[in-house]
């Protein structure tokens, strides 16, 4: 497979972390909007900051911020030398970013949604309903956690922590 120029790894780079810093960012934004309901006595705001919630995530930030990590990251592996499991630092960025996503669309997609039907439908009654309360929680508790992890991950790519599969077979 050839191999990109020193310029194209720089505008790969770029990209990367636009789609990174989308990502995250927006994770981030999301944590802070759930904090907007504290004080909401309208079922017509509750529907509105879950709506927007469901938005940002879905259309405008979180979600192609993760599309994008995902892509230019095989880029990386397949057009630099970095490969796919080169490094043990590779590996666990791709096992983060693969869980993640999984994470996101199989879990905290579906709590988002249905905080957002059940607001919309029940209104601030939602703010004492089970279901609505139960979806909450493990949005925000996980979604806590995948952006703690997120960040961890970041900063396991600038330092590298973990030698290459090969030195450490080599220094036994």
């Amino acid at each position: 497979m050839p191999k990109l120029s020193p310029k194209g790894v720089k505008w790969l780079k770029g990209f990367h972390l636009i789609a990174v810093g989308s990502w995250i960012g927006g994770a981030i934004s999301l944590l802070a909007l759930y904090f907007l309901k504290s004080d909401v006595t309208d079922g017509g705001v509750l529907f509105g900051i879950n709506r927007s919630i469901h938005h940002v995530d879905m259309n405008i930030v979180v979600v192609p911020g993760a599309i994008g990590s995902l892509l230019t990251g095989l880029c990386y592996s397949i057009f630099t030398q970095w490969g796919f499991f080169k490094h043990n630092w590779l590996t666990f960025k791709w096992i983060v970013t693969l869980t993640a996503i999984l994470f996101g669309t199989f879990c905290l997609g579906p709590w988002e949604t249905a905080m957002m039907e059940i607001s919309g439908k029940i209104g601030i009654t939602s703010l004492s309903d089970p279901a609505y309360l139960y979806n909450q929680q493990m949005n925000l508790m996980f979604g806590t956690l995948q952006v703690l992890v997120l960040l961890i991950t970041i900063f396991v790519s600038v330092f590298k922590p973990w030698k290459g599969k090969k030195q450490a077979t080599q220094a036994r």
